[in-house]
């Protein structure tokens, strides 16, 4: 029976499918008269066998070597285009995240979408969602990752639009939609281009290339840049970053996935690209450049939003960022164990602050206080998930980040002081959104706020056991050092980052009266994180202006140069049809003669060329 289900481990990104399409007589509206929750039912039955079958693979493959599975999808004269899939401890966990994760916001949904109209159709888009996700952790196959990863984008364009009757809803889907265009159009180029080089996509061939490959500097160069594209524009890393702040407006269960693997699914990638990626030094030091603007740029960002979802959404791109800098120096282990850590701690924060939001209809920081009497497992879970994330108690963000500093502390010492400053600014931002959410004063919107009910609690405090027992499941896979080789000096200065940031948070002043400081050094400082350092208008004064002149000369070349010719041409055709017709006898004869006219003007211009040579020849005598 295992052997089985292993062999058909690739059933486990349809099963999220299949329940998107048992959902669809309830989301189109066929079948009204049981109302939404069956098809809530149905996607969360499909979840839960994909997780069940995927725990099953799981252990199966633990510490045996990995299964390739070949599909031949399109094979045409030296065309073979292949899924190709890798079952593999690493691919199956992957894969075992995005289905318990999926499952525990699924579970979350029920009691935050409760009273949506929209709620099976909110259901079909998680089961697409999670489909896409779990195919592309288990892809090995960069043309079936690539199909995956558009997949991803389609769906994250449906979810962030889902309430599409709001208009910010709908620029924000737009948004984003546009904004993953961009490097999903320069991947398909470095995709392309990738395989005519090396004349495969499946990784395993692209590795063994790779260790061979003889490109131009100037090849490997366009190619690595084309490859980091997509990643970045879906890690929301500079310079396409800013959509996962926008995308904040759709529902909080759907936030739950995006900022915790929807997100890591971009990383992921990159991650298996890095042995290509490696032939290109710019790119990889284009990576490093990236994610270290990301890592403190959006970290600054953070510290000054007053709406509490974007105050965790910058977060989340600058932990990707420091992804992308240990892809960028080769550091592979290093960035799937932060991965790891930041999506279960991360899936927690986004829980928690979604039960503040459904009891108090209210995002804004300021509005908010007094609630850890009132709330006291939504107080827990952010406490945990907060402790999960920073490096401060030994939880699984503090393990992830202690591999960080010993990877980087003797080659690359500045990174190492990144690394702690990122550290340090998220422990000040949480600290931060903590005293303006549960500590204080009640507040209007706070008075009377109760716990969540049952539907939340479950998953939330399900999900804090899981973030509390990371640190045991990292020992289980072997991924903590013996306590004699630990690095003294790094675990001191990841402690006391996490430590100056938890101070720092619990002493600044926050006033709620004012949403802006009132002296003008700070406010300066105030407004330039907060509109996330002006990039957005700095978008609308360069690329957005320049794309709008070029595409009004085009309608006006539209407009009075192509259709003015064609106006021009039926002008004539009317006027001259309207000066013949008063030269009509309606004489055979007469028809005849305009013919023969005609003709003889057609000949004279079609064989002008041919006469002209032959009098030229004449001339010369040649004849």
């Amino acid at each position: 029976m295992t052997e089985f289900l292993t062999q058909t481990s690739w059933w486990v990104p349809f099963y999220g499918l299949l329940g998107a399409v048992l959902t669809l007589p309830w989301s189109t509206g066929f079948i009204r008269r049981t109302g939404p929750r069956p098809a809530a039912y149905f996607n969360l039955l499909m979840t839960i066998l994909a997780f069940v079958h995927g725990t099953i693979v799981f252990r199966s493959t633990w510490n045996q070597e990995p299964i390739k599975l070949v599909f031949h999808w399109l094979q045409v004269a030296d065309l073979d285009l292949t899924v190709a899939l890798d079952i593999s401890a690493v691919s199956v966990g992957a894969m075992e995240l995005v289905t318990g994760l999926s499952l525990l916001a699924q579970l979350f949904a029920l009691g935050y979408m409760e009273k949506d109209w929209a709620l099976a159709r909110f259901f079909a888009l998680m089961g697409f969602f999670e489909g896409a996700m779990s195919g592309l952790a288990i892809s090995d196959s960069l043309f079936l990752t690539y199909a995956l990863l558009e997949v991803l984008t389609l769906s994250t364009y449906l979810l962030v639009g889902f309430w599409y009757a709001q208009p910010l809803v709908v620029t924000a889907a737009r948004d984003a939609f546009l904004t993953k265009r961009v490097g999903d159009i320069l991947l398909l180029m470095g995709v392309v281009a990738l395989s005519t080089v090396a004349g495969t996509l499946d990784f395993p061939d692209l590795y063994e290339w790779a260790e061979t490959a003889t490109l131009s500097p100037l090849t490997s160069t366009l190619l690595g840049l084309a490859l980091i594209a997509g990643p970045v524009g879906k890690c929301a890393q500079f310079p396409l970053h800013l959509w996962l702040d926008e995308a904040m407006e759709g529902p909080n269960p759907a936030s739950i996935l995006r900022n915790s693997v929807v997100v890591a699914c971009g990383a992921y990638v990159l991650i298996k690209l890095q042995p290509i990626l490696i032939l290109s030094p710019v790119a990889s030091a284009t990576l490093v450049a990236i994610g270290t603007m990301t890592a403190i740029g959006a970290s600054l960002v953070a510290i000054a939003q007053i709406d509490i979802k974007r105050a965790l959404s910058h977060s989340t791109s600058a932990y990707l960022g420091l992804v992308f800098i240990a892809v960028g120096l080769q550091w592979t282990g290093f960035a799937l164990m932060l991965l790891f850590a930041h999506a279960i701690a991360k899936a927690l924060l986004f829980m928690s602050i979604g039960s503040i939001i459904i009891t108090t209809n209210n995002q804004n920081l300021t509005e908010m206080g007094g609630l850890w009497s009132r709330m006291p497992a939504t107080t827990t879970a952010f406490l945990v998930g907060s402790a999960g994330l920073v490096g401060l108690l030994p939880l699984g963000g503090f393990w992830a980040l202690r591999l960080g500093i010993d990877d980087f502390f003797t080659n690359q010492p500045w990174l190492v002081a990144v690394l702690l400053l990122v550290n340090c600014l998220t422990a000040v931002n949480l600290t931060r959104v903590f005293r303006l959410v549960f500590l204080g004063e009640p507040q209007a919107k706070t008075r009377r706020a109760p716990e969540v009910p049952w539907p939340m609690a479950v998953p939330m405090v399900s999900l804090i056991v899981v973030t509390l027992l990371v640190p045991v499941m990292m020992q289980r896979l072997s991924l903590l050092p013996d306590w004699e080789y630990l690095n003294q000096q790094a675990l001191l200065l990841l402690v006391l980052s996490g430590l100056i940031g938890t101070v720092l948070g619990s002493v600044i002043y926050l006033p709620r009266t004012w949403s802006r400081s009132v002296r003008i050094p700070f406010r300066f400082l105030q407004d330039l994180f907060a509109y996330d350092f002006y990039i957005d208008r700095l978008y609308r004064v360069s690329v957005v202006f320049a794309v709008d002149r070029l595409s009004r000369l085009n309608a006006w070349i539209d407009r009075y140069v192509v259709d003015g010719f064609v106006n021009l041409v039926g002008v004539a055709t009317i006027f001259s049809g309207q000066s013949l017709k008063y030269n009509a006898t309606g004489q055979s004869q007469f028809y005849l003669l305009t013919i023969l006219v005609g003709l003889s003007v057609l000949s004279i211009l079609i064989l002008w060329p041919i006469l002209s040579v032959l009098s030229s020849e004449l001339s010369l005598g040649n004849w």
